[in-house]
């Protein structure tokens, strides 16, 4: 199966890759030319990225990208509840890889927060993301549970954090692996992205995004409910 053998919904654009080296390097050039324009037309640009180990050949491609990296705010779309010296920590892979050089003139939203209980994080959060601006470009990754951010299938609180006309901005989800408590953005401030950009590698990701084409449950397959324009979609196998 390649990309191409998948029929998209109109405005879904999908480029296919060679390699993971090519993708990160297309990724990160069209993201920079995103954030430029951002930055053109109002000042400032807004990036949401996501965390794993498959980001870091982007994030060290995006870092090397010109740009006025003191407009640019990055934040994250879910984060492990973890401390940020931790080693599963998004915001510390963020900071080693990709906020380095002159990108670490980029201001940085985190979503950790050291509280009682994941509850009280998430409400703590929930008051940061009041300096969160509209996301200018959101970077999404898929897992093979058809989960994306910290979306997971079955979680508890999917059911709100997917709810479109919910106010939540974010929420505490589990994770079927350890670590369990996440942090996540919801659905209604992801889908407001103005560029929402998916990125996979491997035969296994295409055939479970094609999956979630097939069959369109959200609560299942939560990554379909981004599967509409405008969402680029990368991949390579």
């Amino acid at each position: 199966m390649a990309i191409s053998d998948l029929d998209f919904p109109v405005g879904v654009v999908a480029r296919s890759h060679s390699d993971s080296a090519q993708l990160a390097q297309a990724l990160a050039e069209n993201v920079a030319g995103a954030l430029r324009d951002a930055i053109d037309s109002h000042g400032q640009a807004t990036l949401v990225v996501s965390g794993g180990r498959s980001p870091i050949a982007f994030f060290k491609a995006l870092s090397q990208q010109a740009l006025p990296w003191s407009k640019v705010l990055v934040s994250l779309a879910d984060e492990r509840w973890v401390p940020v010296s931790h080693e599963d920590s998004n915001e510390a892979l963020v900071r080693r890889h990709l906020l380095q050089g002159p990108a670490a003139e980029a201001r940085l939203l985190g979503l950790y927060h050291s509280a009682g209980s994941l509850e009280e994080a998430a409400r703590l959060t929930e008051q940061a993301l009041t300096d969160l601006p509209s996301i200018d470009v959101l970077i999404l990754g898929m897992g093979t549970d058809g989960h994306t951010a910290s979306l997971f299938p079955n979680s508890p609180n999917l059911d709100e954090a997917m709810d479109r006309d919910g106010s939540r901005r974010c929420l505490p989800m589990l994770a079927p692996s350890v670590p369990h408590q996440r942090l996540t953005l919801t659905l209604p401030v992801l889908k407001a992205a103005r560029l929402q950009i998916l990125s996979i590698e491997g035969q296994g990701k295409l055939e479970v995004l094609a999956q979630a084409m097939q069959q369109p449950d959200q609560r299942n397959m939560p990554i379909s409910a981004f599967i509409d324009a405008p969402l680029e979609i990368y991949w390579c196998p």
